[in-house]
């Protein structure tokens, strides 16, 4: 039998998907063996209206992503969280000062991320495949059949936001984007305001000190309602679920849509195939944590790799299955921290509602309580 095409087919071109081609090209000894499949971000026009997709990345990822000689020219800051609950008492504030790092992390925008990783990639030696291929089937070689032809490969790797098949949860809600300029700013401050609809979150804009990224989850018919709202009632609206912490809130360009659940399934996908990533598991937005999650699954798996990179011709199921072992424990408990959140605090129970609250208090007076919870969130759990 003939030699695969490639040691590495990665299938998915955007965020985690790059990380994972410049993690491994960086140990590979031919990079040129590994292949990303994925269409190439569209090119931005300079009169661009501010990008409301923004993302949230803890202090390992801008580390990690530093690392790589892929961090992105503009990032804002986040030194603190303030997290409430609307119409209760409690609150609590995580600072980066409490945990022992510079920052609890930063905010991107989507787009520039996506540019500086596929500019990295185009630096790394690792072969550009745009076309989409079918489902891969496991076998060894695994084979990818393309439009006019297939290729084979001894491992692929899928994060192309495929949904993972296993656990579903529907949250009934809908995320609303939007970019906001606020007339006071709290510079540094990210924060998390739970609602009876879900939880809604306002985070520093890497374009400007006075902006800030919406994530508001509500209703999916409020959502689509609120999307539609001219800029003045869409301002009323925020105003009245956020509060005046920041001042006036004024929207800028247009609000978006996107539908929220839960979808979880295994890593391994057979005989030379693993998930990582969204095709590993799509998260509810709450906390920032579906991105960072995903990071740490690429770092996790670059390193399990590393020995067999330098002679792939060694048993690969082994080292697989112990990626998979060894990823079980942050992913569940990043999974049941983004589960239960936004269900605990959006609930018509209201015990359970003042029970949030109180845990709210509890997490500020209590730092045994909140540093482990926020050291999770910023780093995930290592073993």
């Amino acid at each position: 039998m003939s030699d695969p095409n490639y040691d590495v087919v990665i299938l998915g071109s955007g965020p985690v998907g790059c990380v994972l081609a410049l993690s491994l090209a960086r140990s590979a000894p031919r990079p040129d063996r590994i292949a990303l499949m994925g269409p190439d971000p569209a090119p931005r026009a300079p009169d661009q209206a501010i990008d409301p997709r923004a993302l949230a990345l803890n202090h390992g990822s801008r580390q990690f992503l530093q690392h790589l000689g892929a961090w992105p020219a503009r990032a804002a800051d986040i030194l603190t969280v303030h997290v409430s609950q609307a119409g209760h008492l409690g609150r609590t504030l995580i600072d980066q000062s409490e945990l022992g790092v510079p920052r609890l992390g930063c905010v991107v925008s989507y787009d520039e991320l996506l540019e500086s990783l596929h500019a990295a990639v185009q630096r790394s030696g690792v072969q550009r495949i745009t076309e989409r291929p079918a489902r891969p089937a496991p076998g060894q070689p695994v084979t990818l059949h393309l439009g006019d032809g297939a290729v084979t490969s001894r491992l692929v790797l899928m994060s192309d936001g495929a949904r993972p098949q296993g656990l579903h949860r529907e949250y009934d809600q809908t995320a609303v984007l939007a970019t906001i300029r606020a007339s006071q700013t709290a510079p540094g401050r990210a924060f998390e305001r739970f609602t009876r609809t879900g939880p809604l979150a306002l985070l520093p804009h890497p374009a400007g000190q006075d902006l800030y990224s919406l994530v508001w989850c509500v209703r999916p018919q409020q959502a689509h309602a609120l999307a539609a709202l001219p800029h003045t009632a869409f301002d009323q609206a925020l105003q009245s679920a956020f509060g005046q912490r920041l001042g006036a809130l004024q929207r800028l360009g247009d609000a978006h849509t996107f539908p929220l659940s839960l979808h979880a399934g295994p890593s391994l996908q057979g005989q030379g195939i693993i998930a990582v990533g969204n095709a590993a598991q799509t998260l509810h937005p709450v906390a920032g944590q579906g991105l960072n999650l995903g990071l740490r699954d690429a770092a996790q798996l670059a390193h399990t790799l590393q020995p067999w990179l330098a002679a792939p011709e060694q048993a690969l199921q082994p080292l697989l299955e112990h990626y998979a072992r060894q990823r079980r424990l942050d992913r569940g408990l990043t999974l049941g921290i983004t589960d239960m959140l936004p269900r605990l605090f959006a609930t018509d129970n209201p015990l359970l509602r003042h029970a949030g609250g109180l845990g709210l208090a509890a997490l500020d007076l209590l730092p045994a309580l909140r540093i482990p919870l926020a050291r999770h969130l910023l780093q995930g759990q290592r073993l």
